[in-house]
């Protein structure tokens, strides 16, 4: 079996987390996961009392962080061609302060994770189901936390982060209260008044 991205080196036998049995490149040091110990591994993660269910929808799989350490691997652009059927592997996009792509067999489900992405995907709790990251749903969702996550570094810049941070907690605030649509109004009419105070008055 070969490597997907260093096409004439010869994958060797490895482990990751609690005995998920893989196949590894020596020279890129990327994981292939076959599709079978994959489900197998989440089958046994599932009946042990100790670990955690699954996350039921997409959107519970959503990483309350992105600021993970991560150095993404110099092949993560590189096409890559399934080593057992060998098909062109699907990519999906994982949005974090250093965004990289897992890569997926849409026929035989194998999964590919360059250097360092399992430990990042682990980081972030996705490790889990990797397989719903390659739906369009987790990719909508992953694209309003990047947005949202850009949006908050801007106002970071513009307001300092301490001024910043009390209005990410008022909005949190706001938007938990069962009335806080008329919190939200009241802010807004303020800054209309505000706004209108600024502009320049037409001389008769």
């Amino acid at each position: 079996m070969q490597c997907p991205k260093e096409r004439k080196i010869t994958l060797t036998d490895g482990t990751l987390t609690e005995a998920l049995a893989v196949k590894q490149c020596p020279d890129c040091k990327g994981t292939w996961i076959p599709s079978e110990n994959y489900k197998l591994w989440q089958a046994e993660r599932t009946q042990s009392a100790a670990e955690p269910p699954r996350p039921k929808t997409v959107a519970d799989l959503i990483p309350k962080t992105l600021d993970v350490e991560f150095v993404q691997s110099p092949l993560d652009a590189k096409a890559a061609l399934c080593p057992d059927c060998g098909s062109y592997l699907a990519r999906a996009k994982v949005g974090m302060k250093a965004p990289f792509y897992v890569e997926r067999c849409l026929i035989c489900g194998g999964i590919w994770c360059d250097r360092g992405e399992w430990d990042a995907l682990e980081a972030m709790g996705l490790h889990i189901a990797i397989e719903q990251l390659f739906s369009s749903e987790w990719q909508i969702l992953s694209r309003e936390r990047e947005h949202l996550a850009m949006e908050k570094q801007a106002t970071i810049d513009r307001l300092g982060v301490e001024l910043a941070n009390r209005v990410f907690e008022l909005a949190e605030v706001l938007e938990k209260h069962p009335s806080g649509d008329f919190g939200v109004a009241y802010l807004m009419r303020r800054f209309e008044n505000f706004t209108q105070e600024l502009k320049p008055k037409n001389k008769d």
